[in-house]
């Protein structure tokens, strides 16, 4: 019993400074720079080492208890720092993921609307034939027609073309957009296939999938999730940074390139997040659908629309 409490607080105190006081103590360490130099003198060494020494030598720091106060004074400090990174982070995944509700979303989605449609008209006429919406999804594009009844493959050109057009597309959004942002819409983009093919509603569907999910499944989806709340943290830690820059410019420069790897990392995390939750739907909604006695335990095949309906009515429960 002593091994595994020993065990669990070692790692609850590993998770503890790895999440809260590293980051957090980063940060102050920056702040107690950036206010000392200032912007005039941004790059002052000496004058830093100045303010060490004479910090060092005042007589109060030689006394045990003022020493061991300074120590959990720091540690207090970086860890409600640290807090107050994660509640920005978690505003931030709320903003990120926002329907439009407000003027300024509204005006963000016409915008995004705009700049879609032009991808997507380059990328109709860039097509041999003309395109359903369910070649919009394809990489590949279809065989141009030729004489004699023989299909011609696309040119190896016009195929990187293609491409090259539909991750344009694709980087505004995966379907015209409906949200402010890219993360909204691919989640939206998510809800409206899994409609599409099974007709079912994914927000009432999710908490229940979620219940008979198995573990791998539940680990690789968490996960997922996990990584998208850290870029929304690390995003998080760029607004401090910005803010520390009204002192010491070169923070400036650090909140950059947190916003950058937290804008590339929460892509790739909704993304893969998006990509799961989709396939656990492909993979488990019958089963879902078995357990609650909409078909039958003996039938195999993936979701069909009836069913899909039938549940979406019954976690709706008639709202």
């Amino acid at each position: 019993m002593n091994a595994l409490l020993a065990t669990l607080g070692g790692k609850l105190t590993e998770r503890w400074l790895n999440l809260l006081v590293l980051p957090g103590a980063l940060f102050l360490a920056a702040t107690a720079v950036g206010t000392t130099l200032g912007h005039r003198h941004w790059n002052d060494i000496d004058r830093l080492r100045t303010t060490l020494d004479d910090l060092a030598a005042r007589p109060a720091l030689d006394r045990t208890g003022t020493a061991a106060l300074l120590v959990a004074l720091v540690l207090l400090t970086a860890t409600a720092a640290s807090l107050a990174a994660q509640f920005l982070g978690g505003v931030i995944e709320r903003y990120w993921l926002r329907f439009a509700r407000d003027p300024l979303s509204h005006v963000l989605v016409d915008r995004r609307r705009r700049r879609w449609g032009r991808r997507e008209q380059e990328l109709d006429a860039a097509y041999p034939v003309t395109r359903t919406d369910a070649d919009a999804d394809a990489l590949t594009p279809a065989p141009a027609p030729a004489h004699d009844g023989d299909a011609v493959p696309t040119p190896v050109e016009h195929f990187a073309r293609i491409q090259a057009l539909t991750d344009a597309r694709d980087r505004v959004a995966l379907r015209e957009p409906t949200r402010p942002t890219w993360h909204g819409d691919r989640m939206q983009a998510t809800a409206d296939r899994v409609e599409a093919a099974y007709g079912v509603d994914l927000a009432a569907l999710w908490p229940r999938l979620w219940l008979i999910l198995p573990e791998p499944a539940v680990r690789h989806i968490q996960s997922a999730h996990d990584s998208f709340s850290t870029a929304a943290r690390l995003a998080a830690w760029a607004v401090g940074y910005a803010l520390l820059a009204c002192w010491w410019w070169p923070a400036a420069l650090v909140a950059v390139g947190c916003a950058a790897v937290a804008r590339s990392r929460a892509r790739d995390a909704l993304d893969a997040l998006a990509g799961l939750i989709e396939a656990a739907v492909d993979v488990h909604g019958r089963e879902l659908a078995g357990r609650i006695g909409l078909t039958g335990a003996d039938e195999a095949g993936p979701l069909d629309h009836e069913a899909g309906d039938r549940m979406s009515e019954l976690f709706r429960k008639a709202e």
